[in-house]
């Protein structure tokens, strides 16, 4: 079963639709017990860092994700990802949750001032390393950003990267977290297919 992490920060509707439409058993998670009962864990996410942080603290659910991340695996989506990270720099500086080293910042201030922030539309996600989340996915298949922050300093973490005038982080894994920039829930048959492999890890 997996546990999609409600945390009062996303519309989770898309994300369960997908899984069920998977074949997935899947339920929305808002408790510590719903996690402790799951064998993987989704954590989506929108909106900014800070706020969605300081949700996780309040509801306990932050320590519970730190304690099952060595135990079973667990997908950050979009914010979700970006909350894996020891820190970030959105409207200030805020501390992630430390389970992937490095930091998330302004994709503004690394590309070209003429290309549009939030990074939103279809790119392609080209496979710098091979993972089992790839099991059913090719390297240069399409997926959907909508993010104006990205995840740096992560080189010995990132499977896949995306190219906008540099080559921002797509996909990363440590151990058994996985984080995912893009929205696979919102990326067709691609997104389906790293849904269907994380699901069989």
């Amino acid at each position: 079963m997996i546990a999609v992490v409600d945390y009062g920060v996303g519309n989770l509707f898309s994300l369960m639709s997908s899984l069920r439409f998977l074949g997935l058993e899947c339920v929305v998670a808002n408790k510590k017990e719903d996690l402790l009962a799951a064998d993987r864990i989704i954590l989506p996410g929108v909106g900014a860092f800070g706020d969605a942080m300081a949700k996780l603290v309040e509801t306990g659910l932050a320590d519970t994700i730190k304690e099952l991340a060595n135990v079973k695996p667990l997908l950050g989506i979009c914010l979700g990802m970006q909350l894996l990270f020891d820190k970030s720099f959105e409207f200030g500086e805020h501390e992630g949750l430390a389970l992937i080293p490095g930091l998330v910042v302004p994709l503004a201030a690394d590309i070209n001032p003429g290309l549009k922030i939030p990074h939103m539309g279809w790119n392609r996600l080209q496979i710098v390393r091979n993972d089992p989340i790839f099991r059913y996915f090719r390297s240069g298949e399409w997926v959907y950003y909508v993010h104006s922050y990205y995840a740096k300093h992560c080189s010995e973490s990132v499977l896949g990267v995306s190219e906008y005038d540099i080559m921002v982080t797509g996909l990363v894994r440590s151990g058994l977290v996985y984080g995912s920039q893009f929205h696979p829930e919102k990326s067709g048959s691609a997104g389906l297919s790293l849904l269907k492999a994380f699901s069989e890890l």
